[in-house]
């Protein structure tokens, strides 16, 4: 069968994003946060690159430590982008002004902005080093890039039912055939040295999401069971025949069960770098 996907593809698709509006800049960007708070006293009007800013949560909540900045966040959907502008409606955030861009090729001058800011981006790329180098570009003298990614294959998780180890299997299968990072995470350092930054330019530390609470295990294992059941992934275990069709029924059946199971958690780990221009 003839592939439809191609690389650089947000494989969960724009309808799988129920989990990714938990994400706040709390919870996703606090190690960029000290940073951000000194050069605000510093300088109020700062600006700000959100680069792949999906549905727009962690978009907002960082616009709250910058009440007299300005904000950009760019995604390369624009549908996605119409749910991110709801989103800052709804949560009274007017500083932030929405566009359309790829990474790839963004649409702003040398030296624009003092932080350029991306989170679970760079692990979708065929190229995460010409990322990074345009990232660079649009970041003005002594701002700072800072990028969180994912390490798909540390997942820490209990009970260890089978369906979901064969999902976890599976999305790690989907995402390298995709031209995407299984183990972005732990390589950022090497590719921003790779982009022409000096080692002594970068601080890396690791963070980690964590599901435990019933509410957590709901949005979490949801949004897994939905994607493998109807969304972007199934389509993609079928075409590369990483899974039956009972597989994939057990695999959704798994998330159900994880969700319902009292003393069940989930933790993954993630890589995360401050660029210092």
């Amino acid at each position: 069968m003839t592939s439809t996907y191609s690389k650089d593809a947000y494989l969960p698709g724009y309808n799988q994003v129920s989990h990714h509006e938990w994400r706040t800049s709390e919870n996703s960007a606090a190690y960029l946060l000290p940073t951000l708070q000194t050069r605000v006293k510093g300088f109020p009007a700062l600006t700000l690159l959100d680069v792949g800013c999906g549905s727009g949560t962690i978009t907002a909540s960082l616009a709250k430590y910058m009440p007299e900045g300005t904000i950009t966040a760019t995604d390369i959907s624009s549908e996605i982008l119409t749910k991110a502008r709801s989103f800052a409606t709804k949560a009274g955030v007017g500083n932030i002004h929405f566009r359309t861009a790829d990474v790839y090729h963004l649409p702003f001058e040398d030296n624009t902005f003092d932080i350029v800011h991306a989170s679970m981006v760079l692990s979708h790329l065929s190229d995460p080093v010409a990322a990074y180098k345009e990232m660079l570009r649009v970041t003005k003298p002594n701002g700072i890039v800072a990028n969180r990614e994912s390490d798909l294959t540390a997942w820490s998780y209990y009970p260890r039912l089978p369906g979901i180890e064969k999902f976890h299997a599976c999305l790690l299968a989907i995402h390298e055939a995709s031209g995407g990072q299984t183990e972005a995470g732990p390589r950022m350092v090497s590719w921003a040295i790779e982009a022409g930054v000096p080692r002594e330019k970068i601080t890396a530390t690791m963070g980690t999401w964590m599901y435990a609470t019933l509410e957590e295990r709901r949005v979490w294992g949801g949004s897994l069971a939905e994607r493998v059941r109807v969304g972007e992934g199934t389509k993609r275990i079928r075409e590369l025949g990483l899974a039956t069709e009972e597989e994939i029924r057990e695999m959704g059946d798994a998330w159900d069960e994880w969700i319902g199971t009292e003393d069940a958690c989930h933790g993954s780990m993630h890589g995360e770098i401050l660029i210092r221009k």
